[in-house]
């Protein structure tokens, strides 16, 4: 069913849930895992000229961080790309460059305190992108709570 899932992160602690969520996914169907960081073009761009560099630097750094958490939260192989544009554009040619079955990404990204119910990034995708895909929310603390009673009572 999936042989291929691309998971978008930003390297935000609310993706690590999706992180965690497409790698079980992975696990259960076997399939080839992408990693995609985009640097967004339209951050960088509106930074002050002096500073766009080191900006860009610092954004490919910590794509390279969250690439890196996502290989290391895992055994299995993981195909990793930072790519530079506009974040929903560049999740979506990259689901269509490598024929994903399933985008897997966090409803809130580092700017999605300011988003009602989901981000914009992941609004733009999940109404743009030709794959299903998943979002992930990240839990609330009473929610963290209850899902580790709920893991610590079940049977082994």
């Amino acid at each position: 069913m999936f042989d291929t899932i691309v998971i978008a992160t930003d390297g935000s602690k609310s993706v690590r849930r999706a992180v965690s969520v497409a790698l079980d996914l992975a696990e259960r169907f076997d399939a080839a895992v992408h990693a995609l960081y985009v640097v967004d073009e339209g951050e960088v761009e509106s930074s002050p000229e002096r500073v766009r560099e080191e900006m860009r630097a610092a954004l490919d750094e910590s794509g390279e961080e969250a690439l890196a958490a996502i290989r290391d939260a895992t055994d299995r192989e993981v195909t990793t790309a930072v790519r530079e544009g506009r974040p929903a554009t560049e999740i979506r040619e990259y689901a269509n460059d490598y024929d994903a079955d399933v985008v897997a990404m966090g409803t809130r990204g580092r700017h999605g305190e300011n988003r009602f119910l989901i981000g914009s990034v992941a609004e733009r995708v999940v109404r743009t992108c030709p794959v299903p895909v998943l979002t992930v929310r990240q839990l609330g603390k009473e929610e963290r709570d209850d899902e580790e009673g709920v893991r610590d009572a079940a049977p082994a």
